[in-house]
């Protein structure tokens, strides 16, 4: 009942006049940078965080976040129209949605694309209402050593869970911890890597990163590609919609499915991309008729779309109550409430009340504002693709000159934007993935900080990380995930070599 009462209250905060117009001009830049291929949610965030510095805090968290439900939306229209994924999560997506298109019924597929990804997200919503008061209220009790225990479980989730290579996911992670590390030590006051530029004494910004990494990369990679927009119209009417809503219940039990494969790897920093396939994968083997997916099947959209927006949706629960992103455009979420001196944490539901259920009823509401945008704006967002890449990839990247000079005024911004757009078209073209590195340039400090106090009240002893059951299985947990890789690869070795001497014998 408190929390009704406390989400009750939030609605009053995020029904105001500024936060509605805050919201609806959020989602619709979203569904703009969900259909625009070479941007994205994180990166659509990063890009326009710098604009929001001067709004209050609360409405600046809502347009964000409504700009990422947005792109979450727009993605499914691209990949349906033109077999252009506008979003890494929206790829299994084209599997079914696209041949739906080609056979004259992209209509249909469209709203079970933006139905479904309501349906996802409300879920999710409703698991961030109820259950981040009592994960914040169980992490009240948390100290330095479980603090710093949660964190390195997060850092080897991302080992031991993703879809990457394990040295792959390390390297990226210890290069941004190596960027976190740079400028002052706040404990011993001493200068680390500044190498005598004075710009780098409060270190890289994490705004003038995310920019880079996320925006330029994606622009110079997309440019090289060559893209080319072509693909098929479509408008949809009420009598579709009806029609479409009347067929999706037969699904439920996809609906439920892709649901909870969605709400866990957004809650583990699985993220949204996986849970897509997950699902799709899921769908195709529990369907009574596997063959036809591929073909134009509608529970071939239904399952990522589902289970890609209830992990998108509930990656935001671990950052608000542990101050842990759950994705890419969390941890993006997560620096913008640093920037405007918000702690994400237990506390935050203790201190800012307003805010946290403020920004918690806005999900509510920014979700049924996005669908009803979607599926009344349809022609408008597909005629965008029609004008050409030479001239939208300039505009964006204006854009995000423009977002990196106002962090702080300097042309130095600049500079490091275009050096980490490098390394993020550098990290796209080596497959190496930018998701550890994000969070590791967010959490290092952090991580550190945690580990250093906690060394401190030991005296220097490891055993205060397995001092009680909390911390102790937490690390535990951790450091499992993170030998799973060598597990699992040496039972592949053991497994190939058997075969080998077997095939030998039989020889």
């Amino acid at each position: 009942m408190e929390e009704l009462g406390n989400l009750i209250n939030g609605f009053s905060v995020a029904l105001t006049g500024p936060n509605l117009v805050f919201m609806l001009v959020g989602i619709t830049l979203g569904v703009l940078i969900g259909v625009l291929p070479g941007l994205g949610g994180a990166n659509g965030v990063a890009i326009l965080l710098p604009l929001t510095f001067s709004m209050n805090p609360t409405s600046a968290i809502i347009m964000l976040s409504c700009i990422y439900w947005g792109a979450l939306f727009g993605g499914a229209i691209t990949s349906i129209l033109f077999n252009i994924p506008g979003e890494p999560w929206s790829v299994a997506t084209t599997f079914d949605g696209y041949p739906m298109a080609q056979q004259g019924r992209a209509a249909q597929a469209l709203t079970a694309a933006f139905t479904s990804s309501f349906v996802g997200a409300l879920f999710a919503v409703m698991l961030i209402t109820f259950l981040a008061p009592l994960l914040a209220k169980f992490a009240l009790k948390f100290g330095p050593a479980e603090f710093f225990a949660v964190q390195l479980l997060t850092f080897c989730s991302f080992v031991g869970m993703s879809k990457e290579p394990p040295a792959k996911t390390i390297a990226a992670m210890m290069l941004g911890f190596a960027l976190a590390a740079v400028g002052m030590d706040t404990v011993t006051g001493q200068l680390r890597m500044t190498y005598g530029f004075p710009e780098l004494l409060k270190g890289f910004d994490f705004l003038i990163a995310v920019i880079g990494l996320f925006g330029i990369g994606e622009i110079l990679l997309t440019m090289e590609e060559g893209l080319a927009f072509k693909g098929k119209t479509a408008k949809i009417n009420p009598k579709v919609v009806l029609q479409t809503w009347r067929e999706l219940p037969r699904y439920w039990r996809t609906f439920l499915r892709s649901t909870a494969i969605g709400c866990w790897m957004g809650i583990t920093p699985g993220g949204a991309t996986p849970a897509s396939f997950m699902g799709y994968g899921m769908a195709r083997r529990m369907s009574r008729d596997p063959q036809s997916f591929g073909k134009g099947e509608i529970e071939g959209v239904v399952a990522p779309e589902t289970a890609a927006h209830a992990a998108g949706t509930s990656a935001l629960l671990p950052m608000l109550t542990l101050g842990i992103p759950g994705s890419p455009t969390a941890a993006v979420l997560l620096g913008g409430l640093l920037i405007w001196g918000l702690q994400p944490g237990p506390m935050l539901f203790i201190e800012q009340k307003e805010f946290v259920w403020g920004l918690i009823a806005s999900m509510y509401l920014g979700n049924i504002v996005g669908l009803i945008v979607v599926l009344t704006t349809v022609p408008w967002w597909a005629a965008i693709l029609r004008i050409p890449f030479s001239v939208i990839a300039p505009v964006i990247i204006v854009i995000c000159a423009i977002g990196a000079y106002t962090v702080h005024s300097a042309i130095f911004d600049v500079v490091m934007m275009l050096v980490f757009g490098v390394v993020g078209y550098l990290f796209k073209k080596l497959r190496y993935p930018l998701a550890p590195m994000v969070l590791a340039l967010v959490l290092g400090d952090m991580a550190e900080a945690s580990f250093r106090q906690a060394m401190l009240l030991s005296q220097g002893s490891l055993s205060i990380f397995w001092s009680n059951g909390l911390v102790g299985g937490i690390v535990t947990l951790a450091l499992t995930l993170l030998a799973w890789p060598l597990w699992t690869g040496l039972k592949s070795w053991l497994r190939a070599r058997e075969a080998h001497y077997r095939l030998g014998g039989v020889r």
